[in-house]
């Protein structure tokens, strides 16, 4: 039931899906952003990919490829220095559908990345090698789901697929885990305008994105959704930091 319920919106194989599918408790209204990546460009716009932290992202072979940012940006910084891939897609609606392949080559996983989020600091989701996938909320500072099988491999495509409606939010990884929270926070605007979806590669590596779509949504939830969340493994949200004092 869950299974067929959240995947129901799923076409990994082409950026077209269905788009009157339900995905979590969010139906999907309009397309924002649709794209396969086949098309180089010369420069990508800033209004639809934000490049953070000086780093640098291209589109090659039909990817969207990201790099950590020169040496001699990095020399010039003491923080922010692009030392993994970032970026962002402000195009984003604060209650969305995305879907999207990821996958993370070389460099080195840290306490803090390889990571997916959606609103910067409001929910993340973080990859390991060895400790599987967290689902972090408010600045990191809560833990609020995690599925410890799912260790992700550099080179591997992950598909992920995720709705944000409400204060809830919900992800899924390939045709297996879903991990799900419900907090305050992710009905708040993200701070310092950031919005969208984000993306964090390895330490010194690169990360590359294909076939990403994003939705509006209606403003009507799901019909099956409270059948559906009543099914999903939960956890009580655990302490891992101190949220940082504004």
């Amino acid at each position: 039931m869950i299974r067929y319920f959240l995947l129901s919106a799923l076409c990994f194989n082409s950026v077209v899906a269905d788009d009157s599918a339900p995905f979590g408790p969010a139906i999907p209204s309009e397309s924002v952003l649709e794209t396969n990546f086949e098309k180089p460009v010369y420069q990508l716009p800033k209004s639809t990919w934000q490049a953070r932290q000086g780093t640098r992202w291209k589109i090659v072979g039909g990817v969207l490829q990201g790099i950590p940012s020169s040496a001699e940006f990095q020399a010039e910084k003491s923080h922010h220095r692009g030392l993994e891939p970032r970026l962002s897609v402000p195009v984003t609606p604060a209650e969305c559908i995305a879907r999207f392949s990821i996958r993370f080559l070389e460099g080195e996983e840290t306490a803090i990345v390889p990571f997916v989020e959606f609103g910067h600091h409001i929910v993340r989701l973080r990859f390991s090698k060895t400790e599987g996938v967290s689902l972090l909320v408010d600045y990191e500072s809560l833990k609020v789901a995690e599925d410890k099988t799912f260790l992700f491999e550099p080179g591997e495509w992950i598909q992920i697929a995720a709705a944000l409606k409400g204060d809830e939010f919900v992800i899924q990884l390939n045709d297996g885990p879903l991990l799900y929270a419900k907090h305050p926070v992710i009905a708040k605007p993200a701070p310092s305008g950031g919005n969208g979806l984000g993306v964090a590669g390895t330490r010194g590596g690169t990360v590359e994105i294909d076939n990403l779509a994003i939705w509006t949504v209606k403003e009507d939830i799901a019909s099956e959704w409270e059948t559906v969340v009543a099914e999903i493994p939960k956890m009580e949200a655990v302490q891992v930091r101190e949220k940082p004092k504004k």
